[in-house]
C-alpha cells in the first residue's frame, strides 16, 4: 500500500481531516435538537423522532433551491437561543468533528440569529467558544486531538456586518479567527458590506465571504476585486469561467486569477447538489477544478441538512474521481495552508499531524 492507492472507507474515517467550512446551525445532532425544544416548549418540529427528524431536514433540503434549504434553519435556530444550549451545540459541533477524524476546523455562525431570548452578540460569541473548549477537552480525552475555532458570520441581508467584524477583531486571539457574510446570495452583493471588509482589513483580520454558490462570475470577481477575499466560500460558479470545448480546458480572466493566486475555494460537493449547482457528485465541478490545481478545499457546509462528514465527502469523492491517498492529503493540505491560524501553527499540523498520518493509514 501507498500514498497512490485507493483509501478504504474504514481508512478515509481514520486519515486527518481539516475543514474550513461548516455551520454550526446546520450541523446539530438531532437529537439535541429534539431535547431542547422540549426544554423550551419549541412546538414546531415536524416529529420527534430522532431519525425521522434528519430525514425530513435531508428531503427538505433536497429541493434544488438555496431559498427553501435556508428555512430549515428556523428550527436549529430556534433551540440555540440560550447560553447553556449554545454550549451544548457547540460542544457537541467539536467532539462530532474529532471523532470523524478532523484535527483542524473553522466552524462558523451568525451572532445576531442566536439574540431573540435577550443574548446579547458577544454573549453568543462566549457561549461558542466555552463550548468548543469543552468539546476539544472531550474529544481529547476520547484520544481525538483537534483544534476548533469560530468565523463570525454578517448576514448580507440585514445590517449589522460592521458590529459583527468589531467583535471579530475583539475576539482575535480568543477563539475566533475570521468573518463572513452568510445568507442569500442573489440580490444581496458583497459589494453591499464593503465597509464592514475595509475596516477589516485595515484592522489586519482574516476574512473569507461566501459567493459564487446561488450567484454567479460577478458575485465571486466582487468578493475578491472589490472586497478583498482570501477565500471563496463555496465559488463553485468559478467553473462558469473555464471553455471545456476544446482538446484542452480554456481558462477566462477571473479563473486564471484565483487559480494564479491560489485563492482557496471552500467547496461542499453534498450541500451543492442540493442546492442546484450539480445534478451528482461526479458531476460537480471540483472533480475538474481540482485537474486544473486551482486551491480546493472539500468541505460540509451543514452535516445536519446534507446528512454528511467529511468522511462521507471524501467517500464520495474517492467514488467519483478515483482519487487516492495522495489526493486526499493533497486538499487536506490545501486547507491547513489557507487556514485563518498563523503559518507556524500551519505548518505544525501539516508536517506533524497530516503528512505522517496519511503516510502511516496509506501502508498499511
Amino acid at each position: 500500500m501507498s500514498l497512490t492507492s485507493k483509501p478504504s472507507p474504514a481508512q478515509i474515517k481514520r486519515v486527518p481531516k481539516v475543514l474550513l467550512h461548516d455551520h454550526l446551525d446546520g450541523g446539530l445532532r438531532p437529537q439535541t435538537i429534539i431535547d431542547i425544544a422540549q426544554e423550551i416548549g419549541y412546538t414546531a418540529l415536524p416529529t420527534h423522532d430522532a431519525l425521522e427528524l434528519a430525514t425530513w431536514f435531508r428531503e427538505s433540503c433536497d429541493s434544488g433551491s438555496l431559498v427553501r434549504y435556508l428555512d430549515t434553519f428556523s428550527h436549529t435556530i430556534a433551540v440555540m437561543q440560550r447560553r447553556e444550549d449554545i454550549i451544548r451545540v457547540a460542544r457537541e459541533c467539536a467532539l462530532d468533528l474529532a471523532r470523524d477524524g478532523v484535527v483542524y476546523a473553522e466552524v462558523r455562525g451568525a451572532p445576531e440569529l442566536f439574540t431573540e431570548k435577550g443574548l446579547s452578540m458577544a454573549d453568543v460569541v462566549d457561549a461558542t467558544i466555552e463550548g468548543y473548549k469543552q468539546g476539544m477537552a472531550e474529544a481529547k480525552a476520547e484520544g481525538h486531538e483537534i483544534q476548533v475555532f469560530s468565523l463570525l458570520c454578517g448576514m448580507r441581508q440585514n445590517k449589522l456586518s460592521q458590529e459583527v467584524a468589531e467583535l471579530v477583531v475583539k475576539y482575535r486571539d480568543k477563539g475566533v479567527v475570521g468573518f463572513d457574510i452568510a445568507g442569500p446570495e442573489d440580490g444581496f452583493p458583497p459589494s453591499d458590506q464593503k465597509e464592514s471588509f475595509d475596516y477589516l482589513r485595515k484592522e489586519d483580520a482574516h476574512f473569507t465571504i461566501h459567493a459564487g454558490e446561488a450567484y454567479g462570475l460577478p458575485s465571486i470577481w466582487e468578493a475578491i476585486q472589490l472586497c478583498g477575499a482570501e477565500r471563496l466560500g463555496h465559488g463553485v460558479r468559478i467553473i462558469d469561467d473555464i471553455d471545456f470545448s476544446g482538446p484542452e480546458p480554456k481558462l477566462g480572466q477571473l479563473a486564471s486569477y484565483v487559480r494564479d493566486r491560489r485563492i482557496p475555494l471552500e467547496l461542499c460537493p453534498t450541500s451543492n447538489l442540493q442546492t442546484g449547482a450539480a445534478k451528482s457528485y461526479a458531476e460537480h465541478p471540483i472533480g475538474a477544478l481540482a485537474r486544473l490545481r486551482f486551491r480546493v478545499t472539500l468541505n460540509t457546509d451543514n452535516r445536519l441538512m446534507s446528512q454528511t462528514s467529511m468522511s462521507f465527502e471524501m467517500e464520495e469523492a474517492v467514488k467519483a474521481f478515483g482519487w487516492d491517498f495522495a489526493e486526499l492529503q493533497r486538499i487536506t493540505i490545501n486547507a491547513m495552508k489557507s487556514a485563518f491560524i498563523p503559518y507556524p501553527e500551519r505548518l505544525k499540523i501539516i508536517d506533524g499531524v497530516i503528512k505522517p498520518g496519511y503516510a502511516k493509514i496509506s501502508a498499511e
